[in-house]
């Protein structure tokens, strides 16, 4: 594999978070700058000419990732993996919806006029989106050979998909109007839900089973994603127990490992619902678009509930300065400890890197965590 010196001792590492056994320090997405291998005229050649070119042309694609890993490090947990996603939620691509690539994002087209006059949703293999994705993770493994590793796209689940292809502001009268219809409807997406994965999946695993997952740089064997339900931060507390609750849980079940993404401080309302599933394995927090990094103390009151439901932590890292980052990670490992917490930073200059690693092999391995005392699970 390109630019991986530790990829069993990686892998170790994943079985032994899912487990929340892991031994010595965090789980750590740490990736050095290699400024020495920058080349600006390559990278200026290298830049997306058009959408095609950005999110359809694999040759291109593979190029522009191998630049990237010949120019930077991938230290820690870190691992060369390229993402293919066709934006976050494809599946309502493959259920119906149009597809509008952007430079930053991707928006799926409303299709869906009234629920009652829609065709069930169910798994497509001819839909034409379903078809040229496919067929673009075909052509990318084909050139990737062995280099670097493939990942299961964000397909999405439960009523974020309805919520593309119908609208946000329809779907929270559909809750009210035709209940059961949207329930009918949510049903229906989990079910297509893995016979998509599946197909991806028997594309990108490794073999010995391994799977990864798309920008959120976990890792398992098996059947390994994300879940999610951002719609919740539009619904109430019931809401979410009446409508989202148990098709989580069924989707989790079928799962090796999960993490759940929380994303927005109106969804955090949802959070004693979200750690009643047992089968979610961690919890990852995003504050919102703009907000402050997982670091955070006020965050605390949400990680102290996932701990003490026996869910794992998912911590991005990038407010403030370096010296902050070293000074909020000291007080939140010290609390939660480093037996189920993953830390995620972006790319660093290497000397930086080099020091982060050296500081959480000094200062967080093998913490037990003041909060699991508290709860007697040290």
């Amino acid at each position: 594999m390109i630019n991986k010196k530790n990829w069993e001792e990686t892998k170790a590492k994943w079985d032994s978070y899912w487990l929340r056994q892991n031994k010595g320090r965090p789980l750590m997405h740490v990736v050095g700058i290699k400024e020495e291998c920058l080349d600006k005229e390559l990278e200026a050649e290298l830049k997306s000419k058009d959408m095609d070119d950005k999110y359809l042309n694999a040759e291109r694609i593979v190029e522009r990732f191998r630049y990237w890993c010949n120019t930077h490090e991938f230290m820690a947990e870190s691992f060369p993996n390229i993402s293919l996603d066709f934006g976050p939620g494809s599946m309502a691509a493959y259920l119906g919806s149009d597809i509008e690539f952007q430079p930053s994002t991707v928006w799926f087209t409303e299709c869906v006029d009234d629920w009652l006059d829609y065709p069930d949703l169910k798994f497509d293999p001819e839909n034409e989106w379903f078809k040229r994705h496919i067929q673009l993770f075909k052509d990318v493994k084909k050139l990737a050979g062995d280099d670097f590793v493939l990942t299961i796209p964000d397909i999405m689940e439960n009523i974020d998909v309805l919520a593309s292809m119908r609208g946000a502001q329809d779907t929270i009268f559909d809750m009210m109007d035709e209940p059961e219809e949207v329930e009918r409807r949510i049903s229906q997406v989990q079910d297509a839900y893995f016979e998509y994965y599946d197909r991806f999946h028997e594309l990108v695993k490794m073999e010995d089973d391994y799977t990864a997952y798309t920008v959120f740089q976990i890792l398992g064997k098996g059947r390994t994603a994300k879940l999610q339900c951002d719609f919740s931060a539009m619904i109430s507390p019931q809401q979410f127990r009446d409508f989202i609750q148990e098709p989580l849980r069924g989707q989790a079940k079928q799962m090796d490992q999960c993490i759940y993404h929380l994303d927005g401080p109106d969804a955090i309302r949802h959070v004693d619902a979200i750690m009643e599933i047992e089968e979610i394995n961690a919890l990852q927090w995003t504050s919102g678009d703009y907000g402050p990094d997982g670091t955070i103390e006020e965050w605390y009151q949400i990680y102290d509930k996932a701990v003490a439901a026996g869910k794992g932590l998912w911590v991005k890292v990038y407010t403030g300065t370096f010296e902050e980052w070293l000074e909020r990670l000291d007080k939140l490992v010290a609390r939660y400890g480093s037996n189920a917490l993953f830390l995620y930073f972006g790319p660093m200059p290497m000397e930086q890197a080099k020091r982060l690693i050296a500081h959480a092999e000094e200062h967080w391995s093998d913490v037990e965590g003041s909060y699991l005392k508290e709860l007697g699970k040290a």
